[in-house]
């Protein structure tokens, strides 16, 4: 039988993944939420 608790001991996370969230937590991406309140704000301008 599996020991659940054993196995977590065990357990080593991949570098590479880690390299992946490094980058991806790391970087300044434009998500759907920066474009609305730029939207939001030009729209404000013009009135």
């Amino acid at each position: 039988m599996l020991n659940f608790e054993e196995e977590l001991e065990k357990f080593q996370p991949s570098p590479d993944i880690e390299k992946v969230e490094d980058i991806v937590y790391g970087s300044s991406m434009t998500d759907v939420t920066d474009i609305v309140k730029e939207l939001i704000k030009d729209s404000r301008s013009t009135l």
